[in-house]
């Protein structure tokens, strides 16, 4: 089974790199999953945008803390179960955090999203309620991939740790900074402390340089703009054993659509 995973997309910038990335290699992957949490503007995402990163290729959508942040979503989180908001949420609130699908080839393939609570909005613990769930996934199918959204390296680690053997692939999302510790764990599962993000590298984390100094200098409220231009998609190029569900490689792509020899 070959797996793309696709960092946070930002703006329309992330938008547009990720359509003409799917475009161009969709065709390799068995199963497609998009971080989509900022692809609205750099703050949430909505039905319409969801819609077209579905139509464009990928099958799933997994998303975190910003997943709240445009009101129309919670309809439509109640509807699909192909974009998910973090599965530790309290009971109550909309959507659903996994799903169970199949890949081009008919295996059976679990995603699920999750949230880290060092330095995030405190929510239910991700290590029993994920340990919970995958015991009763793990019933039904053996490839599962956890997109844990969390900001300190060292939960995404222990995360990793506690699943080790128990899933396929555990990689973090949110801090939109690709690190290069990706790795196969002794047990057998792929992980990466964050995979990056996909939109623009000409301003500090998809956002306008002019938005974000100005934040540190004053301590001030800003408005933060979308970056525009040297345009840049991070991934993970993943391929996970039909049989056993273990994760065999975790590559990770840094490219920008110059060297995909897109623009």
């Amino acid at each position: 089974m070959k797996v793309l995973v696709i960092g946070d997309v930002v703006g329309n910038p992330g938008r547009q790199t990720l359509k003409a990335f799917l475009d161009k290699n969709k065709s390799q992957y068995d199963f497609i999953i998009v971080n989509g949490e900022n692809a609205a503007a750099g703050f949430g995402i909505t039905g319409k945008l969801c819609d077209e990163i579905l139509d464009w290729g990928a099958d799933v959508i997994t998303s975190g803390n910003h997943i709240w942040d445009k009101k129309e979503i919670y309809d439509y989180l109640d509807r699909s179960n192909k974009v998910l908001r973090p599965y530790n949420y309290p009971k109550g609130v909309p959507g659903t955090g996994y799903t169970i699908l199949k890949d081009k080839k008919g295996n059976k393939i679990a995603v699920i999203s999750l949230q880290g609570r060092v330095f995030m909005p405190p929510i239910d613990c991700p290590f029993t309620t994920v340990n919970e769930l995958v015991g009763e996934i793990r019933k039904e199918c053996k490839h599962i991939i956890v997109d844990f959204h969390a900001e300190a390296t060292s939960e995404k680690l222990a995360l990793a740790n506690f699943l080790d053997g128990k899933v396929s692939v555990v990689y973090g999302t949110h801090t939109h900074v690709q690190t290069a510790d990706n790795k196969i764990l002794l047990d057998g599962t792929g992980y990466i402390s964050d995979v990056g993000m996909t939109g623009s590298d000409n301003g500090i984390i998809g956002m306008k340089k002019e938005s974000i100094i100005p934040k540190f200098l004053t301590a001030l409220p800003q408005k933060f703009d979308v970056a525009e231009g040297k345009e840049r998609v991070n991934g993970l190029d993943i391929e996970i054993d039909d049989e056993t569900g273990e994760c065999i490689k975790i590559d990770r792509i840094n490219l920008s659509l110059m060297e995909l020899g897109i623009f």
